[in-house]
């Protein structure tokens, strides 16, 4: 793998020469934080050696560089799941990228299936913890000490001053924001009722299919990691409807706009 990231690395190094200090990774139907991005260079996932490429429609396929907040950042437009066909260690490779490019925070958004009772459509949760339901983790194998130890700690997945920060943003700008705990499962499929009524009874209050595997292998570099949730739908008796994907991007592009205002105030502050 450590040969994988340098050559990934170096390729990047050729064609963008840019020193990013953010790493951000961007979720369905929330790719509009490109936008607010002043971009010098831009990498398709195709032609960096070893790098995955995004076969959902909804997801772009670049590595972003560029200054947002008046901070370095790459962003990756377009992310890699587990239900592609990938290996959680294929998933996560990118965040080991950023890494070695010199990322020092990553900040990460989704849309996600909310469960717990008081969460409305368009709620938006920041992640405070999570729940690993992957069939596998991406740190299982052998360890390579230079990218971090064995058993790394979890304790604070979550960069508990950065939550604290993008709080005080929200609220100095009338933005309503929740805190909550976020199941990570396979997909493709959406859940069953009680699959959702399952995700709410062992903790969680959200249900996705991304973000767990990369915050593992972020911690696992010592990493701080933020990250959002926009719930598009959800999963709470009495309040579950069949949803497709164009409506799962609909919500998320409609509170984008408030997720995109935090997480660009909130990289400014860093």
């Amino acid at each position: 793998m450590l040969k994988k990231i340098v050559e990934a690395v170096e390729y990047i190094h050729e064609n963008a020469p840019f020193a990013p200090e953010v790493g951000i990774v961007l979720g369905t139907g929330l790719g509009g934080l490109v936008k607010e991005i002043d971009i010098k260079f831009s990498i398709d996932y195709g032609k960096i050696p070893h790098f995955p490429l995004s076969t959902v429609e909804s997801h772009s396929g670049k590595l972003i560089f560029g200054e947002l907040g008046g901070k370095r950042v790459i962003a990756m437009q377009g992310r890699f799941h587990y239900y592609e066909g990938y290996s959680l260690q294929e998933v996560t490779f990118p965040i080991r990228v950023m890494k070695m490019l010199g990322i020092k925070n990553l900040f990460l958004s989704n849309a996600s299936g909310g469960v717990n009772p008081d969460f409305k459509i368009g709620e938006i949760m920041i992640l405070n913890d999570h729940i690993n339901l992957f069939p596998g983790n991406p740190l299982i194998g052998k360890n390579l000490e230079q990218l971090g130890p064995r058993f790394p700690d979890m304790s604070d997945a979550y960069d508990r001053k950065l939550i604290d920060l993008a709080k005080s943003i929200a609220k100095e700008n009338g933005i309503d924001v929740s805190e909550g705990v976020y199941a990570g499962l396979t997909g493709p499929t959406l859940e069953t009722p009680s699959e959702y009524h399952y995700v709410r009874v062992i903790g969680a209050d959200a249900v996705g299919m991304s973000t767990v595997p990369e915050v593992i292998v972020a911690r696992h570099m010592e990493i701080p990691v933020f990250a959002v949730s926009i719930v598009t739908d959800l999963g709470v008796k009495g309040k579950i409807k069949k949803v497709s994907v164009q409506d799962v991007i609909d919500v998320a592009n409609q509170q984008e706009p408030k997720m995109t205002f935090i997480m660009k105030e909130l990289i400014s502050r860093i």
